[in-house]
């Protein structure tokens, strides 16, 4: 893995400009699927709630990795799931006040046998380190689960700090 080319003074403007740059458009917030919400601020973190893959409100593929699913296609998923993660954050409180992507942790249904879950959460690591520099570096978790919701093969949720 090559770590991600710096992005100076990333957040804010610079978030946006280098999305753009990407190519990536920010959706809209993903709906619930239960009685929760998308993200919540307490002092100066933001929680994000697991993010599905989900485009234009569908799964682009079900099924778990290691068998219907390609770890290469399941670190695309979380890639996904890390935009849909910037998008809840932008409309909780706008990427501007970002500071610093504390924690990630991804979730990945797995085949029997299957421990590629690193490597196919890395799609989610990569993409915050591409948008946004060193703020976008974070500990993380990666773990292989039996099922996950509407047969989603990786679900990513996120810490953050804003100003």
């Amino acid at each position: 893995m090559t770590a991600p080319a710096p992005v100076s003074g990333a957040g804010g403007a610079d978030a946006y400009a280098r999305l753009a740059e990407l190519g990536i458009t920010l959706p809209p917030v993903v709906p619930p699927l239960a009685a929760y919400v998308p993200a919540v601020q307490s002092g100066n973190h933001v929680y994000v709630s697991g993010q599905l893959p989900l485009v234009e409100g569908k799964l682009p593929y079900t099924g778990k990795v290691g068998a219907e699913v390609t770890p290469e296609q399941g670190a695309e998923l979380a890639r996904q799931c890390a935009v849909n993660a910037l998008a809840a954050i932008e409309a909780l409180v706008g990427l501007g006040r970002l500071v610093k992507i504390v924690k990630v942790t991804g979730f990945v249904a797995s085949a029997e046998g299957f421990t590629g879950q690193p490597g196919v959460i890395n799609g989610a690591s990569q993409l915050f380190g591409d948008v946004l520099g060193e703020i976008g570096r974070h500990a993380r978790s990666a773990v292989g689960v039996a099922e996950l919701p509407l047969g989603a093969p990786v679900e990513v949720e996120v810490i953050a700090e804003v100003a």
